[in-house]
């Protein structure tokens, strides 16, 4: 089951990767989304998939064949700072967008071009 989450690892990183380098904003934005469940699948494939019970210790003390909860916090910490990037780099590309009007990289760096052109006289 470790492989078939390595593999699927690797092919969302690749794509991610392809869409972040892409010259269209909003093809960055769902690379970023990509990226960010792939780090959340590789946090939770590195705790190791176990067919136990749940993380409850009783009074008793430690129980065999338990899952661990270490992984489940750190992905659901990783979700949420996923969402506070998306959101905010979503919220920047909008504004971007509304003041430039364009969501093509290479248009954005020629207005930015222009714009300096026009307040250096």
């Amino acid at each position: 089951m470790e492989w078939l989450f390595g593999l699927l690892t690797g092919v969302l990183m690749a794509g991610g990767v392809w869409l972040i380098l892409s010259r269209n904003l909003v093809k960055f934005l769902f690379g970023l989304v990509l990226i960010s469940n792939v780090a959340n699948l590789v946090i939770f494939s590195s705790g190791g998939v176990t067919e136990g019970k749940p993380p409850l210790i009783g009074e008793s003390g430690m129980v065999d064949g338990v899952a661990n909860s270490l992984p489940q916090a750190l992905v659901l910490t990783a979700i949420v700072i996923g969402f506070g990037l998306v959101s905010f780099t979503l919220i920047l590309a909008f504004r971007a967008y509304q003041a430039i009007g364009t969501v093509d990289v290479d248009e954005m760096n020629f207005a930015e071009k222009g714009y300096e052109d026009n307040t250096a006289s």
